[in-house]
Parts: C-alpha cells; sequence; structure tokens
C-alpha cells in the first residue's frame, strides 16, 4: 500500500502539490488522471523521494520514505517514467537485466533464474524477436516496452507508471493495459485517456492545481459535472448495455466561434 497524507511540494515560488492526500491499495489500480500542469508526474515523483516534498508524509507499505535507504525504495517500487532515455548503446536484453539489480544487488544480478526472469519479461511485452537488438534502433513505442519489461525483471511490490501507454499503437496499447495488474501488486499510473482510466483503474485521483478535486471509484470521480469543471469542457457519459462506460467531448457552447468572426492575430 502507497499513502500520501496532506503531501505539499514548492519550486520556484509556485505550488505544485498542495496537501494532496489519497491511498493506492495493495491488489489495486490507482489512476492520477487531471489536464496538464495539474500535478500528476511531480505526484509520481515524490512518490519516490525524487523531488523535495515541502509538509506531509508518504509511506510505502507503512514505511515513511523520509527514513528510508534511496536502494530499499528503489527495490520496493519500480518506475517507468513519461520519457524513456536509456543508453542506445545496450540492447534490449542488458537494458531489462537492469531490473534485476535494484531486486538482487549489483554482485548477485546475474544467473539462471535472472536470465529466464529477464526473458520471460521480454517475452510478456512482445520483444523477443528483438531481444539482441540495440536499443538505438528501436522505435518510441518499442522502448516504451522495454522500460515495461525492466519494470516487470524488478519484481517491486510497488509500481509507478507515468503515460505508460505513450507512443504506442492500438494494439500494443490494449497489450499495456493487460499488464498493469501483472507489473505489480500495488500500481498507480498517470492516464490522460478517461476512457482508459475508467475501464482499467479501481480508483482514481483527479488533480487540478495540484489540488485533488475527486477521488474514489471511477464512477464517481468521473461524472459530467465534475470533469467539465475541471477540464473546462462539455462532457457527455455513455454507457452500454454490458456498463462498458466511454465519454464524449466537445467545448462548451460559449467556445464555439460564430462562422462570419474571425479571430484577431
Amino acid at each position: 500500500m502507497i499513502e500520501a497524507a496532506a503531501v505539499t511540494v514548492r519550486s520556484g515560488g509556485r505550488t505544485l502539490l498542495d496537501a494532496v492526500s489519497f491511498t493506492a491499495p495493495t491488489g489495486s489500480v490507482t489512476g492520477i488522471v487531471g489536464p496538464n500542469g495539474g500535478g500528476k508526474t511531480t505526484l509520481l515523483r515524490a512518490l519516490v523521494r525524487a523531488v523535495p516534498v515541502v509538509s506531509g508524509r508518504i509511506t510505502v507499505d507503512g514505511q515513511d520514505i523520509r527514513t528510508r535507504r534511496r536502494r530499499w525504495i528503489a527495490r520496493t517500487v519500480a518506475e517507468v517514467g513519461q520519457r524513456i532515455d536509456p543508453d542506445p548503446g545496450l540492447r534490449v536484453v542488458d537494458e531489462v537485466s537492469l531490473g534485476g539489480l535494484a531486486e538482487r544487488g549489483v554482485l548477485r544480478a546475474g544467473g539462471t533464474a535472472h536470465d529466464e526472469q529477464v526473458a520471460g519479461a521480454i517475452d510478456t511485452v512482445g520483444l523477443t524477436p528483438r531481444a539482441f537488438d540495440r536499443l538505438a534502433t528501436l522505435s518510441g513505442g518499442e522502448l516504451q516496452r522495454v522500460a515495461l519489461a525492466r519494470a516487470l525483471a524488478q519484481r517491486a511490490p510497488h509500481a509507478l507508471l507515468d503515460e505508460p501507454t505513450n507512443h504506442l499503437d492500438l494494439r500494443h496499447r490494449l497489450e499495456v493495459v493487460a499488464l498493469l495488474r501483472t507489473i505489480a501488486p500495488t500500481v498507480v499510473v498517470v492516464l490522460h485517456d478517461l476512457d482508459l482510466a475508467a475501464r482499467v483503474c479501481d480508483h482514481l485521483v483527479l488533480l487540478h492545481h495540484g489540488r485533488v478535486a475527486g477521488a474514489g471509484p471511477p464512477r464517481d470521480v468521473l461524472h459530467p459535472g465534475l470533469i467539465d469543471r475541471v477540464y473546462d469542457v462539455s462532457t457527455q457519459r455513455l454507457e452500454d448495455a454490458a456498463g462498458r462506460v466511454r465519454f464524449e467531448f466537445s467545448l462548451p457552447p460559449e467556445r464555439h466561434l460564430h462562422p462570419d468572426t474571425k479571430e484577431s492575430s
């Protein structure tokens, strides 16, 4: 379980997170959603002590992360960032193997079991044919899957994923969504796609200007009134006979320009 209690982060005179509280239960996928600049990535970074917290408390399995060594955090929480920028000279298998360093340590990272673990992670994300290719030859979507494989190989009890479907085509996007619950027992994932968030997350935290605008089950958080207020759009929520939810969005009526109106330069 990951918990944040009244977490505040400031930088350059700006408040990036303002008394943010939420709980990510073990065995669940917790989604972080909200407009650009709302504090989603900052929150993920705060959860692993990558940005300084002005006030508040973050615990992982009841342990205050301020009192734990960075090695413990790295072994306990796997991260997949929004920007994937590995060493282009490494091969896929080399990059994924690095996931074992946090779990086992440098001196014990090798061995048959570890090799099988790495091979299994690469196969899970569909990159076995490219296992020995240099990262420099991979597309953005393939690099994203390498990062997911590295997190799988780490076998941490918790995982933080920042837009894991970024750069992926439709097929691989669906495959990543199917993988979310296998990466770690506790998953916290930043998503922009509200349809996707409604479908795959057990809990949602909606951030707006660094504050929690809503939290709870997707059905409670993703209702048109709140979405319209936070995103400044007009939302229609649709639900099919099987209970699957999707949204249709448009600009508010006052945002549409009259056909004869020309924007000034």
